[in-house]
């Protein structure tokens, strides 16, 4: 496969995308940050405050335009046709990101593993597990999406579920995405930029590690806490016990059509400039997603309580993210090359923390840009290079190992870091999981996921 070039979320537009030059993005107040900052605590606060008002989808978008608008309006009336491109590209990375979002959220809602297992332990790790491989087969957004429903099933009758979802979160929509490119978003980016398809695969010690401490946390939790669930609970779990089978498996084609509308993005893309439309990746997306409203059993997406509600929640929200971080990636692009940055581990750490808030792909081309500078090298496929630097002491691999891993698995720390995290919190709300606030979800994080990250950081980074 031809390689591209692209910069932002998935390469939505398919096209290279214009980064803020240097200069201007130094020249940015860092007010500008402001905006950024008050839309993430307002989506941390107002549930606990106003949850009432904030839980309509229609005061969700209020709110991301009083904080979203003005930084639009202040790039483009105060910088121009540089301000207008990069709005212009933000808009596409936006279209291309819901599109992409919305096909594997709907198809994959037509797709219903029927029956009712028990919500045991041995099943709810079992799913976790299985959920961690697939996830680099159909990305992190697609084996959510699959899997989440059966998950809750099997919880329904459980009075302790909580902790179920919140590591479906940590698990299926983030560490279990290392492996591929297609897994997430930032390793899709860096193979189009020219990092081979299966160097990920070198992350795999790294991968087990993560995945198996959390797994291991949870069964921890989990034992101890179906060992306090009611009798009655348990008797009501065991008497809806059905065995699965899968039902909509046409579904299953059309969510290998998106897959491959990914993979192929470069040649699509050519195929699209060859006949003056750029979406044409986007739009066989949404030609999968409708394929699979048209022909797919309805009857499936009754037994999953498919509703478009979560998708429209994760549009709005996030497209006050995509307009408040606009400044922040600039401002961090401008100053990257003075962070101090010299090791594997502060590269790990730096691309982990901001890949917390920040959408987890810019923030990754913008850590490989930061240590192709500090390293000399002239293009991102040097990073694969195994040759150790003589005076830094490390090999470009290992910072591209670190900058890998640090924005795939810290994406978990909030629902912000990678957008399935955002769509499972809704559908478990949807159906009467009560999810815990902004803030709850990362003392949550913090003290499941950073310790191990810590271990992450001895083993592999240092």
């Amino acid at each position: 496969m031809r390689r591209g070039s692209c910069v932002g979320t998935l390469c939505p537009s398919g096209r290279r995308r214009p980064l803020i030059p240097d200069h201007l993005g130094a020249a940015l107040p860092l007010w500008l940050l402001a905006p950024f900052a008050g839309l993430l605590l307002s989506i941390a606060i107002m549930p606990l405050t106003i949850g009432e008002w904030f839980d309509h989808n229609r005061n969700k978008a209020i709110v991301a335009g009083l904080f979203g608008l003005p930084v639009l309006l202040y790039l483009w009336l105060g910088f121009g046709p540089q301000g207008g491109e990069e709005i212009a590209s933000t808009a596409r990375e936006y279209v291309s990101f819901i599109a992409l979002l919305a096909a594997l959220y709907t198809i994959s809602g037509g797709i219903y593993i029927t029956g009712n297992l028990l919500g045991t332990p041995r099943t709810n790790v079992s799913f976790l597990l299985f959920g961690a491989v697939l996830a680099n087969i159909v990305g992190t957004t697609g084996a959510a999406m699959v899997l989440i429903r059966p998950i809750l099933r099997a919880n329904s009758e459980r009075t302790h579920s909580q902790h179920v979802v919140i590591f479906s979160i940590f698990i299926i929509c983030n560490l279990g995405g290392l492996l591929t490119p297609l897994g997430d978003p930032p390793l899709f980016l860096g193979f189009l930029r020219g990092i081979d398809f299966f160097w990920t695969l070198r992350l795999l010690p790294q991968w087990l590690v993560a995945v198996g401490l959390t797994a291991a946390v949870f069964l921890a939790l989990d034992v101890y806490l179906y060992r306090r669930e009611p009798a009655t609970a348990l008797r009501y779990d065991a008497e809806d016990y059905v065995p699965m089978r899968v039902a909509g498996k046409i579904n299953l084609l059309f969510l290998a059509g998106v897959v491959l509308a990914v993979l192929f993005s470069d040649r699509l893309t050519a195929a699209g400039e060859v006949i003056g439309f750029p979406f044409l990746r986007e739009a066989l997306m949404v030609a999968m997603l409708l394929l699979s409203l048209r022909f797919g059993p309805s009857g499936t997406r009754a037994s999953n309580f498919f509703s478009w509600s979560p998708i429209i929640e994760v549009a709005v929200v996030f497209a006050g993210i995509f307009a408040t971080m606009v400044p922040a990636l600039a401002i961090l692009r401008a100053h990257g090359a003075d962070l101090g940055l010299t090791q594997p581990w502060h590269f790990f750490w730096a691309t982990g923390v901001l890949s917390s808030f920040l959408d987890n792909a810019p923030t990754y081309l913008t850590f490989t840009s930061t240590a192709q500078g500090y390293l000399g090298v002239g293009n991102m496929a040097g990073l694969m290079s195994t040759q150790v630097h003589g005076v830094i002491g490390s090999a470009p691999a290992a910072f591209l190992a670190a900058i890998s891993t640090g924005a795939v698995f810290m994406g978990a720390n909030s629902y912000i870091g990678n957008a399935p995290n955002f769509m499972v919190k809704a559908l478990a709300e949807h159906q009467g999981v009560r999810m815990p606030s902004f803030s709850g979800y990362m003392v949550y994080s913090g003290a499941v996921l950073l310790p191990i990250f810590v271990v992450i950081t001895i083993l592999f980074f240092r």
